[in-house]
């Protein structure tokens, strides 16, 4: 079992930078891939970005590539999520989970934080 808590969101202005952290509670961290999605309010959530056990791999949503960037820290047991080039269109809570297998569907991620707000303004 693992807890996620996310931190770092907040309302900034459209070409601003946010760093989003997601940390995990237990030492099975390595143990799970991480991704990060996003729910805009009306809209179903949607996946943002993935990274593999190690960090090896990662892949992104064509909307956030080029502009976002995860990372993990193993040792730490928390993912981060770079956001750079901040558009009004990434306003949206922003959760990371946890899965075992390297996927992209949000029904394969059994743990999920509580969310934290992105809000940028145009």
């Amino acid at each position: 079992q693992v807890q996620l808590v996310e931190s770092g969101g907040g309302l900034v202005q459209a070409g601003a930078s946010l760093r989003l952290s997601c940390a995990a509670s237990g030492r099975t961290f390595s143990r799970y891939v991480m991704g990060w999605f996003r729910q805009a309010p009306g809209k179903e959530r949607e996946f943002v970005a993935v990274i593999s056990w190690r960090g090896g791999n990662t892949n992104y949503a064509d909307s956030v590539k080029g502009r976002f960037t995860i990372s993990r820290d193993n040792a730490r047991g928390t993912v981060y999520l770079q956001m750079n080039s901040l558009k009004p269109e990434d306003t949206a809570v922003y959760y990371c989970a946890a899965s075992t297998t390297l996927e992209i569907r949000a029904s394969e991620y059994n743990h999920w934080g509580q969310g934290t707000q992105v809000t940028v303004s145009s």
